[in-house]
């Protein structure tokens, strides 16, 4: 199997581009709204469009690589990404920006859940966990990667293209990605499982409605339909999640709900994920927004954390075989001790320069923490769930970065007595959500030694067993 030795390059640096993009935008807004004369509203939607079809299709895409091949819905998705970035780059207003950046997410959505189902196949198990522990690390860096990228194009301004530059710098590589997923094996699932379309239709229409007014509702003054979504939500969600055991191949398997583990891993991607990115967002918020920093100047102070964040990375199997989910404990409270140290000391420039350390222990603790939280999750779930938990982590990613960012900026924007204040507020939330994300570690630890050993990374293709994507049915 040749195609194996390509697989890593080839699915990582897709999920790169991807997770890149969920970032890139913001530190590049400014321009982006001053080049295309666009609202405030209108440009919520560009970031968010993004995330919003991102989120919406990640389950139905599961089932889809089960259903018709893993490779060939990488190679579908691949390509709809591809398309929306140039599309993106060529944007002549917002309208079309939006639409674009739709196209965008549409495409990553159909991507990210081949891309561990690709690992579990084409991986050989005594592999498999440095593989998951660098497929972390890439999403971990590549959300960092993103504002520093960002702040270095529209500064360059490269042959006059401006914010335009970066959406077209992941045209190439999505390309090479495009290329190299030829080579892959044609692995799938159990190719007669049907897609669950009631289901689908339902977990789209929730996911949608939790965060389109996540995106818009600060700046829109919430006005009653944001709530009207809310609820609508909610009601989806709840009918999608009740009705699971009473439909034929369901999205998920229903004991994802039973297993405490599966639920406890779930939630823990899902909170640490409302700290991150909504951390950094902030960061470069009030560094552009209240201290006047040009983007490449914000982007740069964040410099020490995303470089240690591969340091932390690469340490993370180690630490997290010793320590198993104490290592993530640990973590996400180096990233409350670093929101709680930053928040005095961003606001003058002897305290910047303070801070850099500061920075780079919460970006050692970020990449320990991405690097090592899908395997010890995965690890501690038993093989019915293990398929559907797969599935639903990178879901849990996304919505609790959107539901984050909104929350971070509620606490930003709250009434406060200036700028510092104002941060001071944020990091208090981002300090709280790091603290329950230490404790629902905890317990996730304490659950997992209960089992008689972790179990090996399942092998997928046996639905309702160890399914990889998903949901495996009985």
């Amino acid at each position: 199997m040749n195609g194996r030795r390509f697989l890593l390059p080839v699915v990582l640096s897709a999920t790169f581009v991807q997770l890149l993009n969920v970032t890139i935008g913001q530190i590049a807004a400014p321009a982006i709204q001053s080049g295309l004369g666009a609202g405030p509203g209108a440009m919520q939607l560009v970031l968010a469009g993004y995330t919003l079809a991102y989120a919406c299709l990640l389950i139905t895409a599961a089932r889809l690589g089960d259903r018709y091949g893993y490779r060939r819905l990488f190679l579908l998705g691949t390509a709809v990404f591809t398309a929306g970035s140039a599309a993106c780059a060529a944007a002549p207003g917002a309208g079309w920006l939006i639409a674009a950046r739709l196209v965008q997410g549409a495409g990553s959505g159909l991507v990210a859940p081949q891309v561990l189902s690709l690992i579990r196949t084409g991986v050989p198990s005594e592999r498999r966990p440095r593989a998951l522990a660098l497929y972390g690390a890439t999403m971990g860096v590549a959300s960092l990667a993103g504002p520093l990228i960002g702040g270095l194009l529209v500064d360059a301004d490269l042959f006059g293209l401006g914010w335009r530059a970066v959406f077209l710098v992941t045209v190439p590589v999505a390309l090479v990605s495009l290329a190299g997923a030829a080579l892959l094996p044609p692995a799938r699932g159990t190719g007669g499982q049907r897609v669950d379309r009631v289901g689908a239709a339902l977990a789209a229409a929730g996911f949608a409605m939790l965060v389109l007014p996540c995106a818009l509702g600060r700046e829109t003054g919430w006005p009653w339909w944001t709530w009207g979504s809310f609820a609508g939500s909610a009601a989806a969600l709840a009918c999608f999640a009740f009705t699971l055991r009473h439909r034929t191949d369901p999205l998920i398997h229903p004991s994802v709900l039973r297993d405490g583990t599966a639920r406890r891993g779930v939630l823990l991607v899902f909170v640490f994920n409302a700290g991150v990115p909504s951390f950094t967002y902030l960061l470069f918020l009030h560094l552009q927004s209240a201290l006047g920093y040009p983007a490449l100047s914000a982007a740069l102070v964040s410099a020490p954390f995303a470089a240690a964040a591969v340091v932390g990375s690469r340490a993370a199997p180690a630490l997290s075989r010793r320590l198993g989910p104490t290592a993530l404990a640990a973590a996400a409270l180096v990233l409350a001790g670093t929101a709680v140290a930053l928040a005095p000391l961003i606001g003058t420039e002897p305290g910047r320069r303070a801070a850099l350390p500061v920075l780079a222990a919460g970006g050692a603790a970020f990449g320990l923490f991405t690097a090592s939280v899908f395997t010890l999750v995965l690890a501690g779930v038993p093989g019915t769930a293990a398929g559907s938990v797969s599935g639903l982590l990178p879901t849990a990613q996304q919505l609790g970065g959107s539901i984050g960012v909104t929350a971070a900026g509620l606490a930003y924007f709250a009434p406060a007595d200036g700028a510092d204040a104002a941060f001071a507020h944020a990091m208090a939330y981002e300090a709280a959500v790091f603290v329950l994300t230490a404790s629902i570690a905890l317990r996730l630890r304490r659950a997992g030694s209960g089992r008689q050993q972790p179990r090996p990374a399942p092998t997928p293709g046996t639905h309702g067993q160890t399914a990889p994507q998903g949901a495996g049915c009985p």
